[in-house]
């Protein structure tokens, strides 16, 4: 069930007071100067759609190309083994520790001048990395890449509730559909673009340039958001967004909890799906095609999951659906890994359903713009805290073990854990009731 529009008037704002004029209250003044913050009130539909689908291009580009050149890079700029772990594990410390702040940043810049901030870092972030050879320097700029990301990826969520109450699946299907096609896009074509250059800098440098054009619809939005600032009435323009603290709530660690633990098997199984086909006997080059059509395959899905999200009472059957088709998958995986790959390829490519599902879920859990960029910060920033221990945690139990029983047994675990999450968020309330 679509929760109410966030653009809706407050009950107290409906009713004259003694003196007979209308009466302002607290809410409505911060509605009001949310709208003023926001994007710009006149700013068309198509143009916020269109610049949000550029970000959502973006936000995994600059990490899964840097994965599928790795070696390359710890070859140019000789990085250790330790140095090299703690670059990929960069993203979601990145992620888990600047998302926290997007909500302060909310309280004081337009959501359209931070997109374009973020946007522009990003851009810069990934031409700087690419033309250094100190490897402190590398960690560096990409760590200034990878803020903007984060501040984004908090970000879409409460701008689908500000322009798009009444099409919350849709728009959030496809974000996340254009999430994921840079994604598998990078991941890709990231080599073949280092060989063609004859350069590992080329294979990353060049995403840089689609970075700089997602930068081009904020500048006007930007502009129109500054401009909106200023013609707020003084009492508007000191309303401050009320504070909403989602750790203060079962729904905002249940949020937590499913967004950590899908992302901590999403993370996991792209770092090591190809190499348990590998270990069942494929060749490299089947077991990378594998890999790649998990990810196309989740293209569909993730515009298909937000959409039925959206027009569903209750996320139950969702919940408990995903659930099964990723229980199957593991156990497949696990018992019988060459015979049924592409079926337990694609359970898998349903069972990441999870992701598109929790990133709606974010904005139907919240009545107002407000209540969704505290929500969408807290899940995702103490989620991504969970996700980092997936590819580390089964890394060891592979090593440990020599075999995959045991990292799927964890994965299977955490599928448990999970699905109890899932229960508490499938249920329609608000984070706004839990105050």
């Amino acid at each position: 069930m679509t929760p109410p529009p966030a653009t809706s008037t407050p009950l107290g704002a409906q009713f004259p007071g003694k003196s007979g004029h209308p009466r302002v209250d607290g809410d409505s003044l911060r509605e009001t100067a949310r709208k003023g913050r926001g994007a710009g009130a006149g700013a068309g539909s198509a143009l916020v759609l269109v610049a949000m689908l550029l970000v959502a291009l973006n936000l995994r580009a600059a990490v899964t190309s840097l994965g599928a050149l790795l070696d390359e890079v710890r070859g140019g700029l000789g990085l250790s083994a330790t140095t090299a772990g703690f670059v990929t594990t960069l993203p979601t410390i990145a992620f888990a520790g600047l998302g926290a702040l997007t909500p302060w940043l909310v309280r004081r810049f337009a959501p359209a001048r931070l997109l374009l901030a973020g946007m522009l870092a990003l851009a810069v972030g990934q031409v700087l990395r690419v033309v250094t050879d100190s490897p402190l320097v590398f960690i560096a700029t990409s760590a200034l890449a990878l803020a903007g990301i984060a501040v984004a990826n908090i970000l879409l969520p409460m701008l689908v509730k500000q322009h798009f109450p009444h099409r919350t699946g849709l728009v959030t299907g496809a974000y996340t559909m254009a999430l994921t096609v840079g994604t598998t896009v990078a991941a890709a074509s990231a080599v073949p673009i280092a060989h063609a250059f004859g350069s590992w800098r080329a294979g990353l440098g060049v995403w840089a340039g689609l970075a700089a054009v997602a930068v081009l619809p904020w500048v006007p939005l930007a502009l129109r958001a500054r401009r909106a600032a200023r013609r707020a009435t003084p009492a508007v323009a000191a309303a401050q967004p009320s504070r909403i603290r989602p750790g203060r709530t079962r729904l905002g660690w249940a949020m937590a909890v499913y967004f950590g633990a899908q992302s901590l098997s999403g993370y996991a199984i792209m770092g090591w799906l190809a190499q348990l086909f590998r270990d069942a006997g494929y060749r490299p080059e089947a077991a990378g095609l594998l890999l790649a059509g998990l990810t196309a395959l989740g293209v569909p899905i993730a515009l298909l999951m937000p959409t039925l999200a959206g027009r569903l009472r209750t996320l139950h059957p969702l919940v408990l659906g995903l659930t099964a088709a990723s229980s199957l998958a593991y156990l497949g995986l696990a018992f019988a890994p060459r015979g049924g790959a592409l079926l337990w390829v694609a359970l898998l490519a349903v069972g990441q359903g999870a992701f598109p599902l929790i990133l709606t879920t974010i904005g139907l859990r919240a009545r107002t713009a407000d209540g969704t960029v505290a929500l969408s910060a807290f899940a995702q920033s103490t989620g991504y805290v969970i996700a980092a221990l997936g590819p580390l945690l089964v890394g060891v139990l592979y090593e440990a073990t020599g075999g995959w029983t045991a990292p799927i047994g964890f994965l299977l675990a955490a599928l448990v854990v999970q699905t109890g999450a899932g229960m508490v968020i499938a249920r329609p309330r608000y984070i706004e009731d839990g105050r």
